[in-house]
């Protein structure tokens, strides 16, 4: 039998390291059994510069020679997505977006390209045929004259389809889908969605033409294919959610061109994706009556204030050794809180069972709840309530003291503009406050034991 002469080499499947033969673990993310054999073959040349008859070479220059050149952004329809992306569209800019299967990726991208008037948009889908894109951009109900559709998988064929159509805007549905013909591998493989990416980012360096990459999940909730993808693009957008709810998160892991803080939270529809212009009143909830256990803080986003409900529950442990569990905050910072309530404060909680959840399904590092984590505990542990009226701002130290946090005017103005009556925050954030500005009362605290004072005597 006639040897084949493909040339095939070896690739981490989580980390798209290279080895010349079969590992059981991958020195380069300690994985075991992510190696798999695949075909490659090194391009003879690369027709891409053919195709848009670019031939410039670069050449060094003294940093005080390089012009700024002042390149206006282009403004994506709404405000969430324009927030995430730090002001708008960069162009020549190269943005993964990935999120779980169905939790409308497609949708939005979909519905960005039909409502941006005024730019030639192409859509280019690997996975669904022409008529299912039809059929989703009816149920939208978005027209528009400048969106173009193409169902391709051959990156040489997209690029003959760009290089007549000039388009201002593209989007790759999705990345795992495309092949190219310089790699003889499967598509969805590392190295052809190594190549393919590598060839995307070079056209949209020298064409200063945004593109919109959709990228998988993988079950561990990272991005499929190599980890140098993420290091290539220059924005990573991460679109969650559950599926049983309406909600959807729009969130920025790497930007270039911007904040990672940032947050864009949607709604999902039959008719699409609705923006939310004030978060804050969907992650309080409305109660008839007053319950144990629930506190409000005001936290940032990046540049937006939100309004959130911290909710606790503090029982008596029905086996040895009591739980600790948390959701939407970090467990290790909860046990520390319990251990200075313990210890500062001398309330006992070693034996008790504690549940923390933050309402709405969103995900908190912010310090400055740490106070109303702390009276949430107090709440659910007396069983006393926290009128509805009140809410927190302060981060708590080891010591038990309340420690000041940023942007305090933004979080006391929107904790006002909901209509709380009291907030209570650090007394270190005195310095430059100005309480002439506010009608809410600001309660300033320094220690836990006031909090627990003030609040229930």
């Amino acid at each position: 039998m006639a040897k084949s002469n493909l040339k095939t080499a070896f690739f981490c499947q989580n980390c798209g390291a290279q080895y010349p033969k079969w590992m059981g673990k991958c020195n380069a993310c300690n994985q075991w059994n992510t190696i798999a054999e695949e075909i490659i073959a090194k391009p003879e040349k690369s027709d891409f510069g053919a195709v848009f008859n670019i031939n410039k070479s670069s050449k060094p220059k003294l940093i005080e020679e390089i012009e700024l050149a002042d390149v206006p952004r282009i403004k994506l329809p709404g405000t969430e997505l324009n927030r995430v992306l730090g002001g708008g569209l960069v162009p020549g800019s190269l943005v993964l977006f990935g999120g779980d299967p169905g939790i409308g990726k497609s949708t939005l991208m979909l519905q960005m390209a039909l409502r941006l008037k005024g730019k030639k948009t192409l859509y280019v889908s690997g996975e669904e045929s022409e008529q299912q894109i039809k059929m989703r951009a009816e149920r939208i109900g978005n027209k528009n004259p400048d969106c173009y559709i193409l169902t391709e998988t051959s990156t040489q064929h997209i690029f003959q389809h760009i290089k007549e159509l000039h388009p201002d805007v593209l989007v790759i549905d999705s990345i795992q889908t495309l092949h190219t013909s310089t790699i003889d591998s499967s598509p969805g493989s590392i190295s052809q969605v190594r190549e393919c990416t590598a060839e995307l980012m070079k056209f949209a360096k020298e064409t200063h033409t945004p593109v919109f990459l959709v990228g998988h999940i993988t079950k561990d909730g990272t991005i499929a294919g190599p980890k140098i993808l993420e290091h290539m693009v220059d924005v990573v957008l991460q679109f969650e959610g559950d599926r049983n709810h309406i909600y959807r998160l729009l969130r920025s892991i790497k930007n270039r061109f911007g904040s990672t803080n940032e947050l864009g939270i949607y709604e999902m529809y039959g008719e699409g994706l609705k923006e939310v212009e004030n978060p804050s009143e969907i992650l309080i909830s409305n109660k008839e009556e007053q319950l144990s256990g629930s506190a409000i803080s005001a936290t940032m986003e990046g540049n937006r204030p939100l309004l959130i409900e911290v909710q606790a529950l503090v029982s008596t442990a029905a086996y040895g050794n009591p739980q600790r569990s948390s959701t939407g905050f970090d467990s290790r910072r909860l046990n520390m809180l319990l251990a200075v309530l313990e210890k500062r404060c001398g309330f006992r909680l070693s034996q008790k069972d504690v549940f923390l959840n933050i309402a709405g399904g969103i995900k908190v590092d912010d310090p400055a709840i740490d106070l109303a984590v702390i009276s949430a505990v107090l709440s659910s542990g007396e069983d006393m309530y926290i009128p509805s009226t009140v809410s927190f701002a302060a981060e708590v130290g080891l010591s038990g003291e309340i420690r000041p946090v940023s942007r305090i005017d933004q979080r006391i103005s929107e904790a006002e503009k909901l209509g709380f009556e009291r907030i209570f925050i650090s007394k270190y954030n005195q310095k430059g406050l100005n309480l002439k500005n506010h009608k809410i009362q600001v309660i300033f605290v320094s220690r836990v034991d006031e909090v627990f004072t003030a609040l229930f005597g």
